[in-house]
C-alpha cells in the first residue's frame, strides 16, 4: 500500500528537505506553506499522515488540525521551534499524535513517521472487528441523545452535533451500553486499539463531548462521571 504524506510548513527548505527524505522512503508527498492549503489538499487527496509546523501564516498549524480532527483520524506530527512542555501538551491535546522540536534529524522524524503509519494501519484492521458493543441497531437512542452509525450523525434534542471521530467512538462505546461504567482505560484500549499509558486524552474528549452534547455541561444529563471509576451515558 502507497501511504501519502502531507508537509505542511512555511519554510520551503525544511518543506523540500523533509519531503525528498519521505520520497526516499517510498512514500508520496504532496506540500503545502500554511494550513489553508494544507486543508484544500486533505479534502482532494487519501492522506495517511501529516506532518504540520505549528507558526506559519494564513492559519497556523494548531488551526488547521482542530478544523481537520473535525472530519479526519489520521496520524499527526508537529513540527515546532517551542520546546516547553506546556507547548508539547498543548499541541497533543489538540488533536497531533506526536510533537518534534526543531532542529531535529531527518531520520529521527522518519522513525516517527513510521511508527504511527504502522500502528495506524493496525487501527484501521482492527475496526473492522471492533470491540465495541454491538447491539444489532444502527441507531442508538438515549433520552433526546441520538447517534446514527451509518450516517455517523449525532443529535440532541433534534439539533445536529458535530462531533470529531474519536469523539464519536467514544459516545458510541458509552451509549451501547447505558448505565454501564467504563474505564478510561477501557475506552482507550477499546477506541485507540493500544494499551493505555497515559489516559488524559480522554479526559480531554469526555469534556469537549460534554460541551457539544449537554446543555449545561456543569451539570451534565447524559456524560456522567463515576468518581475513581470511570465515565457512563446515564440510562433514561
Amino acid at each position: 500500500m502507497e501511504h501519502t504524506i502531507l508537509i505542511v510548513e512555511d519554510e520551503k527548505g525544511i518543506r523540500d528537505t523533509v519531503a525528498i527524505f519521505l520520497r526516499n522512503q517510498g512514500y508520496k508527498v504532496l506540500q503545502a506553506e500554511n494550513g489553508v492549503e494544507g486543508l484544500e489538499l486533505i479534502e482532494k487527496n487519501d492522506i495517511h499522515l501529516a506532518v504540520v509546523d505549528i507558526m506559519m501564516p494564513v492559519m497556523d498549524g494548531i488551526t488547521m488540525v482542530m478544523k481537520l480532527r473535525e472530519k479526519y483520524d489520521f496520524p499527526v506530527i508537529f513540527l515546532s521551534a517551542k520546546s516547553q512542555d506546556i507547548d508539547k501538551i498543548t499541541g497533543l491535546n489538540l488533536g497531533a499524535d506526536d510533537y518534534v522540536t526543531k532542529p531535529f534529524e531527518a531520520m529521527e522524524l522518519i522513525a516517527r513517521v513510521n511508527s504511527h503509519l504502522r500502528r495506524y494501519n493496525q487501527i484501521l484492521a482492527l475496526k473492522k472487528n471492533t470491540s465495541i458493543p454491538q447491539d444489532n441497531s444502527n441507531s442508538l437512542v438515549v433520552g433526546g441523545l441520538e447517534l446514527e452509525r451509518l450516517t455517523k450523525e449525532v443529535s440532541v434534542n433534534g439539533r445536529a452535533v458535530r462531533l470529531t471521530p474519536k469523539e464519536f467512538h467514544i459516545l458510541e462505546l458509552l451509549m451501547s451500553h447505558p448505565g454501564r461504567v467504563y474505564s478510561a482505560e477501557e475506552i482507550y484500549e477499546t477506541i485507540w486499539k493500544e494499551d493505555a499509558i497515559n489516559t488524559e486524552t480522554i479526559m480531554v474528549h469526555v469534556r469537549k463531548l460534554r460541551e457539544k452534547i449537554e446543555a449545561n455541561p456543569k451539570k451534565p444529563e447524559y456524560l456522567k462521571v463515576v468518581w475513581g471509576i470511570g465515565y457512563k451515558i446515564e440510562k433514561m
